[in-house]
C-alpha cells in the first residue's frame, strides 16, 4: 500500500517513529473479520443452542463479539438475514464497554445520529434496557434504507429510523439521555479496506472533516439533556478529528471528558477507530417512558398504538407512542416500532417487520420449517414448493423466522421484500452457516 506522504509524516509526528511504523505495517496486513451475536433472538428458541466455529475468538471488550478465522459469504447464510448476528468491526464494538461503564441505569431515550449501516445502533439497542427507546438516524437516503433494513432484522420493537440532517433535530431540545455521534471523517481507518479512501485523503480533507464534525456536534448538542452522555467516534487516526475535537466539545460546548481510546492496526486487533465519551454539564434526570392509550394487537406481545399511513400500519410501543408521534410530525421517519401490516390490493397482510420482531407471538401464523436450499430460494424471491396449509405461513430456518409467504395450491408465493432479495446469480457450492 502506498500511503500519502503527508499522512506518513503526520503519524510519525503524532505517534513517534516506532509506533507509526507499527501502524504502517498493520495497514499492510489483511483486515480482521468479526461478528456480534443477537443474544435476544438466539436465546428465544426453546431447546436449541447455537455455536460459533471452534476457532472463533472472543472480542475482550464486547461479550457478544467474536473474531472469525476467515470471512464466510454472509449473504448466503439464512441466519444472517434472520438477524441472528451482525457483521461489525471489532474496534467499534468498544462502544459496548463504554456503555457498560457510563450509561445511566433505567429506561432511556437514545439517539444514534450518524447510524448507517447499523452496527452501533444494533449494539446500542442490545445494551439499552428493554423499555428504552432508540432513534437511529442517517442523513443520506440510500444509506438510511440500509439502516432501516438492519434495524428491522435486529428485531427490537422500541426503535425508530429517521432520515434527517443534524439541524433537523433542533426542535427536540433536551430530548435525549444519550447521543452517539459516529461522525463522517477522513477515513484513515478504512485504508486497508478501501483504496479510494487512500487516494482521496489529504490534509485539506482532514481540516474540512474537522469543521464538519464540529458543525454536527454543535447542531445536536442542544438535544442532549443536562448530565447526559455524548459518545463521539470516528474511523480515523489523526488527533485533529479525534483528541482535539473531544477537547473542543468539553471546552466549547460544556462537558466533562470521561474516557477516550484509539484503536490502531498493528497494535490492536481491528481497524482504525477512535471513541470518546463525555458527560454534559448539569444534573441528570432520566426521560423515562411516556405512556399513551394502547391496544392489544393480534400477533404481538405487549401494548401498542397503531399508526396508519395510506398503505402501511405501524405498531408503536405504547410506552413511547407520544414521543414517536412527535417524531412522525417533525422528522422524516422511515420506520417506527413494528412494521405490522401493509395494503396489497384490498387486503391488509402482515409485513416482513412483523416476522422479524421479537414481539411477534409465535404460532399466530402456521409455521413451515424449510431446508437450507429452500431458505436461499426464498431469500432470492424464487417460488418455493413445499407442503403447507393454505394462506399466510411463516417460514422458519433452524427455529428462527426468515419471513412470510402465501401458500396457494402446492407452492408458496414469496413475500420477502423485493429490495432486500439476494441479487447475485452466484450460488455457493455448499451450505454457508456461521452458527451451528
Amino acid at each position: 500500500m502506498h500511503l500519502p506522504a503527508d499522512f506518513v509524516y503526520m503519524m510519525q509526528q503524532q505517534l513517534g517513529q516506532d509506533q507509526a511504523q507499527q501502524l504502517f505495517d498493520g495497514l499492510s496486513q489483511d483486515p480482521c473479520v468479526s461478528v456480534r451475536l443477537n443474544r435476544a433472538k438466539l436465546s428465544s428458541i426453546p431447546g436449541r443452542s447455537f455455536h460459533l466455529p471452534a476457532d472463533a475468538k472472543p472480542v475482550s471488550w464486547c461479550p457478544e463479539g467474536y473474531y472469525l478465522s476467515n470471512r464466510p459469504s454472509f449473504t448466503f447464510d439464512p441466519l444472517f438475514h434472520a438477524g441472528a448476528y451482525y457483521v461489525q468491526e471489532a474496534g467499534s464494538m468498544y462502544l459496548d464497554e463504554i456503555l457498560r461503564r457510563y450509561m445511566p441505569s433505567g429506561d432511556l431515550i437514545a439517539l444514534d445520529l450518524c447510524a448507517a449501516p447499523g452496527g452501533k445502533s444494533t449494539l446500542l439497542r442490545a445494551r439499552l434496557s428493554e423499555n428504552s427507546l432508540l432513534v437511529s438516524n442517517e442523513p443520506m437516503r440510500p444509506r438510511a434504507q440500509v439502516l432501516a433494513e438492519n434495524i428491522i432484522k435486529w428485531g427490537h420493537p422500541h426503535c425508530v429510523v429517521t432520515n434527517n440532517f443534524p439541524e433537523d433535530f433542533r426542535h427536540l431540545e433536551a430530548a435525549f439521555d444519550l447521543i452517539v455521534v459516529d461522525a463522517p471523517c477522513s477515513g484513515e481507518g478504512m485504508f486497508r479496506k478501501d483504496e479510494v479512501a487512500v487516494s482521496e485523503w489529504s490534509l485539506q480533507n482532514v481540516e474540512a472533516c474537522v469543521q464538519r464534525q464540529r458543525r454536527i456536534l454543535a447542531d445536536i448538542w442542544p438535544c442532549l439533556k443536562s448530565g447526559g452522555l455524548l459518545v463521539y467516534s470516528t474511523c480515523t487516526f489523526n488527533r485533529y478529528e479525534d483528541e482535539e475535537n473531544t477537547a473542543w466539545i468539553a471546552r466549547e460546548l460544556g462537558a466533562r471528558e470521561l474516557e477516550q481510546r484509539h484503536f490502531f492496526p498493528g497494535r490492536d486487533r481491528g481497524e482504525g477507530f477512535y471513541i470518546s465519551v463525555l458527560r454534559k454539564n448539569g444534573e441528570f434526570a432520566s426521560s423515562g417512558p411516556c405512556a399513551a392509550k394502547n391496544a392489544i394487537l393480534e400477533g404481538l406481545s405487549g401494548n401498542f398504538v397503531v399508526h396508519k399511513t395510506a398503505d402501511k400500519q405501524f405498531a408503536m410501543p405504547a410506552l413511547h407512542a407520544t414521543f414517536m408521534k412527535k417524531l412522525l410530525r417533525t422528522l422524516m421517519v422511515l420506520t417506527a416500532g413494528v412494521e405490522y401490516r401493509e395494503l396489497k390490493g384490498r387486503d391488509w397482510i402482515p409485513t416482513h417487520g412483523l416476522a422479524m420482531s421479537s414481539a411477534y407471538v409465535r404460532g399466530t401464523f402456521p409455521e413451515v420449517e424449510v431446508s437450507y436450499a429452500e431458505a436461499i430460494a426464498y431469500l432470492r424471491r424464487d417460488i418455493i414448493r413445499v407442503d403447507a396449509p393454505r394462506g399466510i405461513v411463516l417460514l422458519v430456518y433452524k427455529g428462527l423466522p426468515i419471513g412470510f409467504a402465501k401458500s396457494v395450491g402446492g407452492r408458496l408465493n414469496n413475500m420477502y421484500p423485493q429490495e432486500w432479495r439476494i441479487r447475485t446469480t452466484y450460488l455457493p457450492s455448499g451450505k454457508v452457516e456461521l452458527l451451528v
